[in-house]
């Protein structure tokens, strides 16, 4: 149950003020975050000379940075038994980076810009997951994580669409694009200082116990067969700029690839809250079936594809896998999970799925570029229906 909000009434409604905070607050922080991704290689590499080595470097080390800050931030507000203060901690340093950008004058700069950046997002990720877990009865866990994840992915299709309406109205001045970028940034950071209260504890311990592997290995079983499947899910599932390098390679021009990316956070976006939703009445095992399956046939498209219709097509079903599966494995983190590891958990989930994108985009990459495309993606196929074969054990596990 809630520590703080009243008994769940069903709906949009039903959500507490706390989640809606947290919602609009990555909302805001997407838009900001992508309107400047989206222009970065471009300025890297046209203003500032960077080659694509040096871009891949910079990918590489921002992403790293973000999968082991969340352990350790998740941990850290289960020693403190205070959430927010890290989530704002997190978007409030994000938010100080922006202007970073636009004064950039070399690469180097830049990448203490992007590194400063993921860090903060490696702070508030985990914290924000278990928060909402926090001020959320277990029966709309779902629908919470899915409506964080709706306008999470509405701000991944806006920030884009924002960077080159802008690059046309200022004549292409990427360095004023990235001034107005922070503008949303700011609005994040007052969107959850204002609207998410620390939920009061229901008891306070005497003593704080320091952080010790014990603590994680007391994580019940329940929990490490969740972590399983979600590694094993992200084991399936590539990054998404092979999607991007799909199209590009079917014949889309190279200035409408970023429209493949936009149809598949549309998708997301519109189905990520119906899903968690859906998984609040008819429980989770069902709607992750639904997402592998989106998932098989995605990349059947993708290896098959011959033009960007195809291409197109399971981008939509792209976003419809991870609208099925995202929210869901954190509503399931979070009524595994005791309560006061909770941060700890979410984590070691978010750093274990990490480690397993990387190495799915390593493997599809040497697929791609020892074999073929269609044998990357046919593989991609051949995981995903091993995570439904695993899905299926573990519904028949009491």
């Amino acid at each position: 149950m809630p520590l703080s909000d009243p008994a769940p009434r069903g709906g949009l409604r039903a959500l507490p003020l706390s989640v809606w905070g947290l919602a609009l607050t990555s909302l805001f922080m997407d838009i900001s975050s992508e309107m400047i991704h989206s222009l970065l290689p471009l300025f890297l590499s046209g203003v500032l000379g960077a080659s694509m080595a040096t871009i891949g470097l910079i990918e590489g080390l921002a992403e790293a940075t973000v999968a082991f800050t969340k352990v350790f931030s998740g941990a850290l507000s289960d020693f403190l038994h205070r959430r927010k203060a890290i989530v704002v901690t997190g978007y409030a340093l994000s938010a100080f980076t922006k202007p970073l950008f636009p004064l950039a004058a070399s690469v180097s700069w830049v990448l203490a810009a992007r590194l400063l950046d993921r860090f903060g997002k490696g702070i508030r990720e985990a914290p924000r997951d278990a928060l909402i877990a926090d001020v959320t009865p277990d029966e709309l866990r779902g629908a919470a994580y899915g409506l964080r994840q709706a306008l999470d992915s509405v701000g991944a299709f806006v920030g884009p669409l924002l960077a080159f309406a802008l690059m046309a109205w200022f004549a292409g001045d990427i360095r004023l694009v990235f001034w107005v970028a922070a503008l949303p940034a700011i609005l994040a950071v007052l969107a959850l200082v204002r609207l998410v209260p620390e939920p009061p504890r229901v008891t306070a311990p005497a003593v704080r116990e320091t952080f010790s592997w014990r603590q994680v290995l007391s994580l019940p079983r329940a929990y490490w067969a969740i972590v399983g499947l979600g590694v094993l899910f992200t084991l399936a599932r590539y990054s998404e700029a092979f999607l991007l390098l799909r199209a590009h390679d079917v014949g889309l021009a190279t200035e409408a690839v970023p429209l493949v990316m936009i149809a598949m956070n549309v998708a997301y976006a519109a189905l990520a809250y119906p899903a968690g939703a859906a998984a609040d009445r008819i429980g989770p095992q069902r709607l992750l079936l639904a997402g592998i399956a989106a998932l098989v046939l995605a990349d059947l498209l993708l290896a098959a594809a011959s033009g960007p219709t195809a291409v197109f097509l399971a981008a939509v079903l792209w976003g419809l896998h991870l609208a099925a599966t995202q929210g869901i494995f954190a509503k399931m983190i979070a009524h595994a999970a005791q309560a006061e590891l909770r941060g700890t958990a979410f984590g070691l989930f978010h750093l274990l799925s990490g480690l397993a994108l990387l190495a799915a985009s390593s493997l599809a990459g040497w697929l791609w570029s020892v074999w073929s495309a269609e044998a990357a993606f046919l593989a991609a196929a051949l995981l995903a229906a091993i995570a439904a074969a695993a899905l299926t054990r573990y519904e028949k596990t009491p």
